[in-house]
């Protein structure tokens, strides 16, 4: 891999700000100080420091983000903050969101530069169990349940697909659905005359969110947690 590719996938700099970096001596290889850019390296074998401070490379980074609410799933956007505006500094460049979920829908969010796995993640193919904790303007009754675990019309070509549906002590619904359609809990709730007024994703396929992380907050996945998504 040539020094300046690898500088700037491990979110150092841009092309051009890399090779400023290197031109000023800030960049050594092995030790040694360069002054060409465009060297090749081995990123696996290789001792690259920048400003004195080892640079790691890793092709793939993992990220699980507890979104906050008023927070838009995208990557950016001129009007509005964004969910990758919670994470700084990237730990590599071309990192986006899994999926999405809605500037009021809060709880975890898989940001990886991954587009391998997260096409098989939002793949119908595999259909990943995604759960949700619903707050709903209404009681939800057995009927509701009974219904929702069956699949109900939310006015596309096909019903949904069974989901699992449950109530937890204080009254909130717990849902899990194996599809992404759009807007799909909110339209689910509305088929059996209720309606959804907060909604949290409490897991996405073997992924769960922490109990103690705070909103707003991220961690990268432990290499157990890798192992379970089947990540090379």
């Amino acid at each position: 891999m040539r020094l300046d590719k690898f500088l700037c996938d491990c979110n150092v700099g841009t092309r051009s700000q890399v090779k400023d970096y290197v031109k000023k001596g800030l960049v050594q290889i092995n030790g040694q100080q360069v002054k060409k850019s465009d060297v090749a390296i081995n990123e696996t074998t290789d001792c690259i420091t920048f400003k004195g401070e080892q640079i790691q490379y890793r092709k793939y980074v993992y990220i699980v983000l507890n979104k906050p609410a008023g927070i838009i799933t995208a990557t950016e956007d001129k009007r509005a903050n964004t969910v990758m505006d919670l994470i700084k500094p990237l730990p590599v460049k071309d990192m986006f969101p899994v999926g999405r979920l809605d500037k009021d829908t809060t709880g975890l969010l898989l940001i990886t530069n991954d587009g391998d796995l997260a096409h098989k993640l939002l793949s119908p193919k595999y259909h990943v169990d995604k759960t949700y904790i619903v707050t709903t303007a209404k009681p939800v009754t057995q009927a509701d349940i009974d219904s929702l675990t069956q699949g109900v019309d939310i006015g596309d070509d096909k019903p949904t697909l069974p989901a699992k549906a449950s109530l937890l002590s204080d009254g909130r619904l717990e849902l899990t659905i194996h599809e992404g359609r759009y807007h799909q809990v909110k339209r689910m709730l509305e088929a059996v005359n209720n309606e959804v007024t907060a909604l949290h994703r409490s897991s996405f396929g073997p992924l769960e969110l922490d109990d103690n992380m705070e909103s707003g907050s991220w961690r990268e996945l432990t290499e157990d947690e890798i192992s379970k998504i089947n990540v090379r």
